[in-house]
């Protein structure tokens, strides 16, 4: 009865019973089995995963096989006869490229067929829920439904009427790129408008009354433009002075001077600045080149008037040497700041020529204009 009982019983039983050593030892033992079994498991694992490695080696060479075999029947049938090696390998470089072109075609066919079959299931799965809920005739579930679409639509109108704006605010002050572009264009177009407009009023021809001064008036006139500049107008003046007077053959522009309402205007002005600036002298208004009656003559010697004095030609040479003698004393140079509110005049003149008038005294009346007329204010 106890040898078959004992043959059941492991042989790593026995030997642990057979085994006389310490129960350190024996534990050390049963570490070392523990171990060996997990590295024959390990093992195991290792040979399984190089068996599935081969696999599918052996898969992917089967499709590269098939495809340059499929290369080199194309190849063996479109070469007949001797060829060179160069076109050999251009000819199987092209059928290579053409093959995958044709593979690669393939895939993309079979992509689009996959979403082709995804969007019809998708489509068709769409169209059964809506069926089926069409079929629905449950009153609760609609009711429902109804319920959370009406809260659903007041919950949006709340939302948007809390981000809304406020119509009534003034908003002006805010960027608003689209309002600064239509202005900054509007201010475009009128900035052209009004150069076209200030070239139109230079290009327009005036007269020029003038005198050349050379200690008694010599009245002459000519046309210029509104643009031209007082240099410009002093070139054709003298052109029109050289004929008459020796001392201007010799002359230049530069030695040359333009006196108008006792100021001296420098040669860079043009008529256009005094035009546009309803520029004012001493004695009378320079924006004003055509010459009526004297204006000092008249009632009021402090109203403006449109009229105005000739303006005064004279040479350089000759100012430096009168400067101190009536009317070159009143001379001075022009200065675009300076204001000139009333007109000053020469008050014993009019005083003279009031009192002529009024006693009407033919003999002193023709003094009187002769005087004015030395003087150059007629």
């Amino acid at each position: 009865g106890i040898l078959p009982s004992m043959q059941l019983v492991s042989p790593f039983f026995l030997d642990m019973a057979q085994y006389k050593g310490a129960a350190s030892e024996a534990g050390r033992a049963m570490q070392l089995m523990k171990k060996r079994e997990k590295e024959r498991e390990q093992l195991e694992q290792l040979k399984q995963k190089i068996a599935e490695d081969n696999m599918v080696k052996s898969n992917i060479d089967k499709k590269f096989s098939a495809h340059y075999d499929a290369v080199e029947a194309e190849l063996k049938s479109s070469t007949v006869g001797l060829v060179t090696l160069n076109d050999m390998k251009a000819k199987q470089e092209a059928l290579v490229k053409e093959r995958e072109k044709q593979l690669a075609k393939k895939e993309q066919s079979k992509e689009l067929q996959l979403k082709l079959e995804k969007q019809k299931e998708k489509k068709r799965k769409e169209e059964q829920k809506r069926k089926i809920a069409s079929l629905s005739f449950n009153p609760d579930e609609e009711e429902k439904e109804e319920e959370e679409n009406e809260e659903e639509l007041d919950y949006a109108a709340v939302k948007k009427k809390k981000l809304g704006k406020n119509p009534d605010v003034d908003t002006s002050f805010l960027p608003d790129r689209e309002r600064e572009e239509e202005e900054n264009r509007l201010r475009e177009e009128l900035r052209q408008e009004w150069e076209l407009k200030q070239e139109k009023i230079k290009s327009e021809e005036i007269e020029i009354t003038f005198s050349y001064w050379d200690g008694s008036g010599h009245r002459k006139t000519v046309k210029m433009k509104k643009g031209n500049t007082i240099q410009n107008f002093l070139q054709r003046a003298l052109e029109v002075l050289r004929k008459d007077f020796s001392e201007l053959r010799s002359a230049g522009v530069e030695q040359l001077m333009y006196i108008k309402e006792d100021l001296i205007i420098p040669h860079h002005h043009s008529f256009y600045d005094f035009i546009v600036t309803k520029a004012r002298g001493k004695s009378g208004p320079l924006f004003s080149f055509d010459v009526h009656d004297d204006i000092r003559l008249v009632n009021d010697a402090t109203v403006e008037k449109d009229e105005s004095h000739a303006g005064k030609v004279v040479l350089r040479s000759w100012y430096e040497k009168n400067k101190h003698i009536f009317p070159a004393s009143r001379w001075e140079p022009y200065d675009p700041e300076k204001k000139w509110d009333k007109y000053t005049v020469i008050i014993f003149l009019l005083n003279v020529s009031m009192f002529i008038l009024v006693v009407n005294d033919l003999v002193s009346l023709q003094v009187a204009l002769l005087s004015f007329i030395l003087l150059g204010y007629l």
